[in-house]
């Protein structure tokens, strides 16, 4: 396992942040491209519509989250594998949204490629 960090996407970009990841499947509010500083946008290994919606960052709704968020990413191996190559080579930040820092996509991620 590589240099692997996450980061709200609204907090001011740094250079060690290195390669900038937006792992959400929505754009961040209010955020214009220019100032966000994103080497790539993952929508693809964002939850789905639908798990992202029955969320809606709901303490209560974190656990389940989690196990079905797990069970989707299941099906995305060669972006999990591209991400663990990347972080092998240089720091990747993956970058959330969320107002929530302990309870968000990116927590889970992150997790699920520490544990691969």
């Amino acid at each position: 396992m590589g240099n692997l960090k996450i980061k709200r996407v609204y907090e001011k970009p740094k250079q060690e942040d290195g390669l900038r990841i937006l792992v959400d499947r929505l754009w961040p509010r209010g955020l214009k491209k220019e100032d966000a500083k994103i080497d790539r946008w993952m929508k693809e290994i964002a939850p789905s519509d639908e798990l992202r919606k029955w969320f809606a960052h709901k303490a209560e709704h974190w656990k389940e989250f989690k196990k079905h968020y797990y069970q989707q990413l299941q099906g995305k191996k060669e972006l999990l594998e591209e991400l663990e190559t990347l972080s092998q080579k240089q720091t990747v930040t993956l970058l959330y949204a969320a107002k929530d820092n302990t309870r968000n996509n990116a927590v889970v991620l992150q997790d699920f490629i520490r544990h691969m």
